[in-house]
């Protein structure tokens, strides 16, 4: 039978002696690993701005059909005030539509300025 052994695994010389090399390659993938999740950061704040104008958008769009609702109950009957406001909602719709066309063109600028940044 074999005898136990009178070093315990924290005193290992193995271990005590394959430390710095460890502790080494440690450094070295977590130097590896921080630009990658830099870059997923950059990704990240983008598409977390790109859903907030969407979110905008959208809020835009829910306040029209209220608008329309309203218009319906308030003018319906009188063609002329509700293509009134038929045309001040479709322009109001239109404007958020422009402001969230100027934010998808401007993404792919501000994704590059926030990876060079982050690099």
């Amino acid at each position: 039978m074999a005898s136990a052994s009178k070093t315990s695994p924290l005193h290992n010389p193995a271990l005590s002696a394959s430390q710095p090399l460890v502790e080494w390659w440690t450094q070295q993938w977590v130097q590896g690993i921080t630009p990658m999740t830099r870059m997923q950061l950059a990704w990240m704040e983008s598409l977390t701005d790109m859903m907030q104008q969407e979110a905008r958008f959208f809020a835009a769009l829910s306040a029209a059909g209220e608008q329309l609702s309203h218009c319906y109950e308030t003018h319906g009957t009188d063609p002329e005030k509700m293509k009134e406001c038929y045309e001040e909602i479709a322009r109001e719709v239109a404007d958020q539509h422009m402001q969230r066309l100027k934010q998808v063109a401007t993404l792919p600028q501000e994704f590059r300025r926030r990876i060079w940044e982050e690099l």
